[in-house]
């Protein structure tokens, strides 16, 4: 039978079946977005609550508790994730659905979904830990990103981590690992999921029939899945237009640049500035070029026009501005802002 897993991913399964006879009760898998963490967290989830595992620990596809983990209505199973998560495969889901469907399944949940793990989503646990097993089996929670918990949230957790019931097994997925409480982090058993090499991703990402690989691989810092995303996202284009606009630097491009992308998703925009600038930095001190090759010729010159202590304070900056990029009170003010400085930078 063939693995579920990614290749990257063997090596670590290796390592938790080792330990399949005594099973901590949480564990933390932690690594770069866009490598298939959530993926490997679930496909663990499953061969926990399965009934008949392979020989090497995978799940078998087949018995009653895979049949219902696949159509996830397992009563030993819980997926916790922010709500904006779950209403994102739920759109994607009623993709195929008439427009008047849809219409009434929006207007029904009208509340903007959260981006935060919220404290219901935690205590809503426990009455799923208080009760019996199916057929005196394991039970298992899965939360990612883990760091989208709150402060409420994590403390309610916090709790569960303290006291765990028996038979229960939370699984915690983070990209960010350095965002949880200390106390999260040291009552997981932790395991670090690696990068794949270049060679495994572009290898993955040429049986996803993906155009350009390399370059999009290069984009997302060796990121496979998040190249696959990328590449097929509607945002590519306007992804090209800021990395026109900021290979030019000129007050008047950054004004409408910033006026056209005041509604995109902020957080996303701030790192594909910072990795732009990422880029300059490395090329002035190394010659190299890690996110953006296609635009070798610009970042050479923007290099040659900028000076290291100065390079190195817009980038402080725009880090500072990450921090807050998901709250802007004005989008277009914060873009007009960062790139402001960004082009006197170099003019």
């Amino acid at each position: 039978m063939n693995s579920p897993l990614f290749d990257w991913q063997l090596d670590t399964w290796k390592q938790i079946m080792a330990m399949r006879g005594k099973m901590p009760h949480a564990f933390l898998l932690y690594g770069s977005e866009g490598i298939g963490k959530a993926n490997f967290a679930e496909h663990l989830a499953k061969s926990l609550l399965c009934e008949s595992p392979s020989d090497d620990g995978h799940a078998c596809g087949a018995c009653l508790s895979c049949n219902w983990f696949d159509q996830y209505s397992h009563p030993d199973y819980r997926r916790v994730r922010p709500g904006l998560l779950d209403e994102e495969d739920a759109a994607e889901s009623e993709a195929g659905e008439g427009a008047e469907e849809t219409e009434k399944k929006s207007a029904k949940s009208s509340k903007t979904p959260s981006k935060e793990i919220v404290i219901d989503q935690v205590r809503a646990l426990a009455n799923f830990m208080n009760i019996s097993t199916h057929r005196q089996g394991t039970r298992v929670v899965v939360m990612y990103p883990a760091e989208a918990l709150n402060v409420p949230a994590a403390n309610a957790l916090l709790k569960s981590l303290e006291e765990p019931n028996p038979n229960t097994v939370f699984i915690l997925v983070s990209h960010k690992i350095d965002r949880l409480l200390p106390t999260i982090l040291s009552r997981c058993h932790k395991l670090p999921l690696a990068m794949p090499s270049k060679s495994q991703a572009l290898a993955w990402l040429e049986t996803q029939s993906v155009r350009d690989a390399e370059a999009w691989l290069a984009q997302q810092g060796g990121a496979p899945l998040l190249a696959l995303a990328m590449s097929q996202s509607d945002d590519v284009k306007d992804l090209e237009d800021l990395l026109r606009s900021l290979a030019k630097p000129d007050v008047e491009v950054c004004l409408k640049t910033a006026d056209k992308m005041q509604k995109m998703d902020m957080p996303r925009t701030v790192s594909w500035i910072q990795r732009w600038l990422y880029d300059i930095f490395s090329y002035k001190q190394a010659g190299k070029i890690r996110y953006y090759p296609k635009y070798q010729t610009d970042i050479a010159k923007l290099s040659d026009r900028v000076s290291v202590d100065k390079l190195q304070h817009l980038i402080k900056n725009v880090q500072e501005r990450q921090a807050i990029a998901s709250h802007p009170l004005s989008g277009k003010l914060f873009l007009e802002d960062m790139l402001l400085e960004y082009s006197s930078a170099f003019n």
